[in-house]
């Protein structure tokens, strides 16, 4: 159901004549945009998250994803098309949901919108 709502979403677009706001499409693509939202790993607004920890001959590893808030449109399309990072799931975003989710991380805004 959630996939067709998206699709329906992408289809009708986000104009001045829509019924979902530009934030409202983002933030709801930015929590799901393909099965796991961005926010499990990189946090509600992007500053990154703790995976995991073990232990390694007495220390402490932690995987933690990355703040993402900083990055460059380039940097942050790389990382969503270029597959090779080991732990970050590979989406097939179109461009425009690329920079839907861009403008989300950049936007004020979507720290104000309630989930």
């Amino acid at each position: 159901m959630r996939l067709i709502s998206l699709i329906f979403f992408v289809v009708l677009g986000y104009g001045e004549d829509s019924f979902i706001t530009k934030e409202e499409y983002a933030k709801m693509l930015y929590h799901n945009p393909r099965g796991i939202g961005c926010h499990k790993c990189h946090g509600e607004y992007g500053q990154g998250e703790v995976l995991g920890r073990y232990k390694e001959s007495n220390r402490t590893i932690i995987i933690k994803a990355p703040n993402i808030t900083n990055l460059s449109f380039k940097k942050f399309y790389e990382a969503l098309t270029n597959g090779k990072h080991r732990l970050m799931p590979h989406y097939f975003l179109t461009l425009q949901e690329i920079k839907t989710l861009y403008f989300y991380l950049k936007s004020s805004k979507h720290k104000s919108l309630k989930r």
